[in-house]
């Protein structure tokens, strides 16, 4: 490469002063040296090429990846878990949310009181909260609708299933027969 350059500015400077054969020559030499090192060339400009592409995925679309992990609902579990129980038939779920889902960040307490949130920074160099623990929804009631409630054995074993799955009280829980 070193002696393709100095052919090059040779016959650069020479055309200047020199005759078009003397030039003609130069660049011809530098035409053989680039023949001879054209793979390396080659793969330079494949590699500058590769490097100016953009891959992987921006800044939001990672952090979005990480907000929005996809798991089944709860609603949907419960209908996969409650069309098991002897006797409930098909079902159906509707649970109301007292308050959603709630995330709880590291904090650490300053000497005059303060606390301030314990922050990691990513390869990206994005700040993002140290996550602790994250709290699922708290419910606020469920209606159960199913084909086997006219059933008190089903009633009662659906009502203990959403009770122990969802923390609300068996006063919280309606099941109705499906039509």
């Amino acid at each position: 490469e070193k002696g393709a350059d100095k052919l090059l500015a040779r016959a650069v400077r020479d055309t200047g002063g020199g005759t078009n054969v003397e030039a003609k020559r130069i660049i011809e030499r530098a035409v053989e040296q680039l023949k001879k090192y054209k793979y390396v060339c080659i793969v330079v400009l494949a590699g500058i090429l590769l490097m100016t592409l953009p891959f992987g995925t921006s800044k939001k679309e990672s952090q979005l990846e990480k907000q929005t992990v996809e798991k089944p609902s709860m609603e949907s579990r419960l209908v996969y878990i409650l069309s098991q129980i002897r006797g409930a038939g098909k079902v159906s779920v509707m649970l109301t949310e007292a308050a959603g889902e709630e995330t709880v960040f590291q904090a650490d307490q300053s000497s005059s009181g303060q606390k301030d949130t314990v922050t990691v920074t990513d390869k990206d160099r994005t700040e993002s909260g140290l996550i602790v623990q994250i709290l699922p929804p708290r419910y606020q009631g469920a209606l159960i609708v199913c084909q086997g409630a006219n059933d008190p054995i089903v009633r009662l074993a659906i009502a203990e299933a959403v009770s122990s799955l969802t923390g609300l009280g068996t006063d919280k829980i309606t099941i109705v027969a499906m039509k």
